[in-house]
């Protein structure tokens, strides 16, 4: 875990392909994380959900720091 607070552009660097899961994210008006503290990273989607079910932070996001594939499906 990290008690750092970094900015998107400085997770995207430091994990890059990675889902990420961050507390108290920082957001802007149209609720787009800004920055945040990354309390778990992993290449697992899944993995990074059953750590924040563990955790049980009170405000959190996920981010995925890697490209999406042409022929993914994006449900929001």
């Amino acid at each position: 875990m990290m008690d750092e607070i970094l900015t998107v552009g400085e997770m995207e660097s430091r994990f890059v392909g990675e889902w990420l899961l961050v507390e108290d994210p920082q957001t802007d008006e149209a609720l787009e994380v800004l920055s945040g503290k990354v309390r778990f990273h992993s290449k697992d989607r899944d993995e990074v959900y059953r750590k924040a079910v563990g955790l049980r932070p009170r405000r959190f996001a996920v981010l995925y720091t890697g490209s999406i594939s042409k022929d993914a499906a994006v449900v929001l």
